[in-house]
């Protein structure tokens, strides 16, 4: 007897649900199978059973099923509220977040709480907020957010709680933004609690991912899981906690494939599992403060645990030439600031979110820049590897020695990054152990460990890196830390900017003087009036907050409204314009007829209109009727044919703008 079933594909096909037919055994919903796809063969995965399709050509049948694997019930609505919600087929989203399949993974390891410490106490404003949070776990879904100043003890909270969801017979996930935070937690979580801890990020090989997914297929133990954002897929049974620290990060936003923001995700995932999921962070991001600020679950910590001040904030006005010597681009100030925190005996960290040694090459007599021949950006320069690189995509070459133009030997090295600093501050001060702590010059986890530990036990007196130094890190002999080169990113054509300079700045300064009153944070700049920095140096967080929904408010952006990205790319420019311009008359119309209430902007070019060798234009859609939006959306799905060389992606709630 043949059996007839919705497949979704593993392909980027319009519709991606196919109806399959089967003779051989009942399959059940989130089943995988093998399946035909014109010539080839392809993957899919059962959504249903349907009454035999009234059709005239011959359906397919499925091959067999794919034994190791299978999706879940509320992981399965999951997913299929994502690829409605982001405009991702569902066959090419399931199969994008699952393990290899292997035939023999080998014995998985895991991390045993030890339970050295339980209970430990909390101070008043933690008690308070464990306390009501605590007594949310029984009723089904509730999104809170815990807003705490850096160092006020939000990982207490969140112990806490673990322990009690695990006491219920119940597991936790616990989200980070970044793979460097994992060591530090998996400490602090072995001190309390008793269950087994299983990491999952990049560093964890194909084996352990396939076995993590077979454990927690079986699992009925309550387990704590601590990984990055594509943990958040994981079949955890009985999950009864999902936690979120430093939720505002841009590191949760996918930028390939189905461009899903974790965060977003933790709280819809939670919704259907009906459980609590917890938010945390020192500068939340104005969609969730717009979203919890006014509810009960919205918590703030004002103070450190420790009792330490927050540390001060000490501008340093580089508007005046004087102020810069012969050791540009540090300032002579900033020079006394590295020199006092060496004679102290303390560990200093310099903070520059750009990396290599010049951000480009110019010549100066006839003004020559050096660009990828693959993309519309200059190249990077690196020192140590005397090399051009593109930062792109994966063109470099070497540093010339004359200008190609005009053979002018006079090349200008502009902009900076952290190998220029490193290459500074270890030409002043000789005697100082100098580290750098970037993409660059670290490359993989174990390097990673490897460079955190050699500051904690003081093997570096300055350590100098990205934005991977700020995200939760404790320092204890770090009571100094001097920021630069955020001015350039206040200049960056993105509504978010000063809302990212502001989160990036205070989380950088976090680090400074958690165990010490004697916290101070200095940044270089050409703009100190400007009132994110007014704002930070002044504790006045809350009134930058106010006034940035305030002016959002007003020019209708998120969190007042919502926006859509629309990507279209090919390698020839003029299909792209030709195509682009068809899109708009037919965007157009459809908004005319029946969705009048969006705005559309464009087609106009990407800030990098060419990577990879492929030219990208976009449209940005925004209104503030998110149903109005998600429609028109469909409806141009449904009628849009590409041409055949053109590639088009949707980004939903995009966080970045290229």
């Amino acid at each position: 007897m043949e059996v007839f079933y919705q497949v979704a594909v593993n392909a980027p096909i319009k519709p991606n649900v196919l109806t399959y037919k089967y003779s051989d055994k009942n399959l059940q919903r989130g089943d995988l199978v093998n399946i035909p796809l014109g010539r080839r063969k392809e993957k899919g995965i059962i959504l249903e059973q349907v009454p035999e399709p009234n059709v005239e050509f011959k359906l397919k049948e499925i091959e067999g099923q794919i034994e190791g694997l299978r999706i879940n019930d509320p992981l399965l609505e999951l997913l299929v509220w994502m690829q409605s919600y982001y405009h991702y087929p569902l066959g090419k989203l399931v199969f994008d977040i699952l393990p290899k399949v292997l035939k023999r993974p080998r014995e998985l390891n895991f991390y045993k709480g030890n339970n050295h410490q339980f209970p430990f106490d909390l101070n008043e404003p933690q008690n308070e907020i464990y306390l009501k949070i605590r007594k949310e776990l029984s009723d089904g879904f509730q999104r809170s957010l815990i807003h705490g100043v850096t160092g006020s003890g939000k990982t207490a909270i969140y112990l806490r709680l673990i322990k009690d969801v695990n006491e219920l017979g119940k597991s936790v996930l616990f989200l980070l933004p970044e793979i460097n935070l994992t060591s530090q937690f998996i400490e602090s979580f072995q001190e309390v609690l008793e269950t087994k801890i299983y990491t999952y990020n990049s560093a964890i090989s194909n084996s352990d991912r396939f076995g993590l997914w077979k454990v927690l297929e079986d699992e009925n133990e309550p387990v704590v899981i601590i990984g990055v954002r594509s943990s958040i897929f994981l079949p955890i049974r009985n999950l009864g906690m999902i936690i979120v620290d430093e939720e505002h990060d841009g590191s949760f936003k996918q930028d390939d494939r189905c461009p899903y923001h974790a965060r977003d995700v933790a709280i819809k995932r939670a919704a259907v599992e009906k459980i609590p999921v917890v938010l945390g962070s020192a500068t939340p991001s104005l969609e969730t403060l717009k979203a919890t600020q006014s509810t009960d679950s919205y918590y703030v910590m004002k103070d450190r645990v420790s009792g330490a001040k927050k540390p001060e904030i000490v501008l340093l006005d580089m508007r005046n030439e004087e102020d810069f010597g012969d050791h540009w681009p540090l300032g002579k100030r900033s020079i006394t600031v590295i020199q006092d925190a060496l004679e102290e005996k303390e560990q200093l960290l310099i903070f520059i979110n750009r990396l290599g040694f010049s951000s480009f090459i110019q010549c100066k007599s006839c003004g020559h820049q050096f660009f990828c021949l693959n993309c519309s950006t200059p190249l990077k320069y690196f020192k140590r590897k005397n090399k051009l690189t593109c930062q792109h995509c994966t063109y470099e070459e070497p540093l010339p020695g004359e200008c190609p133009k005009c053979g002018s030997l006079d090349l200008l090295h502009r902009g900076f990054g952290t190998e220029k600093i490193a290459e500074v501050v270890s030409g002043l001060f000789p005697e100082a152990r100098v580290g750098r702590f970037d993409r660059d010059e670290i490359k993989t986890h174990n390097a990673l460990e490897q460079r955190l530990n050699e500051f904690h036990k003081g093997e570096i007196d300055i350590l100098i890196g990205t934005q991977m130094l700020s995200k939760g890190h404790n320092f204890r002999r770090v009571n100094k830390v001097l920021i630069l080169g955020t001015d350039s990113q206040l200049s960056y054509p993105d509504f978010r900017s000063q809302e990212k300079v502001f989160q990036m700045v205070s989380q950088v300064s976090g680090r400074a003087g958690r165990y010490s009153d004697k916290g101070k944070v200095y940044i270089q700049t050409l703009l100190p009036s400007l009132n994110v920095y007014q704002s930070i140096q002044l504790g006045k967080e809350d009134e930058f907050l106010k006034e940035e929904l305030s002016l959002r408010e007003s020019v209708q952006y998120p969190p007042f409204a919502r926006i859509v990205t629309i990507y279209f790319s090919s390698r020839f420019l003029k299909n792209l314009e030709n195509e682009t311009l068809a899109v708009q008359r037919d965007l157009m119309a459809v908004k005319e007829k029946a969705f009048k209430d969006v705005e559309i902007f464009g087609p106009m070019a990407c800030m990098l209109e060419k990577r990879a060798n492929q030219f990208t234009w976009q449209f940005m859609l925004r209104s503030e009727n998110v149903n109005s939006l998600h429609n028109l959306l469909n409806t141009f799905e449904n009628n849009y044919k590409p041409s055949s060389s053109i590639s088009y992606k949707i980004d939903v709630d995009p966080q970045f703008f290229t």
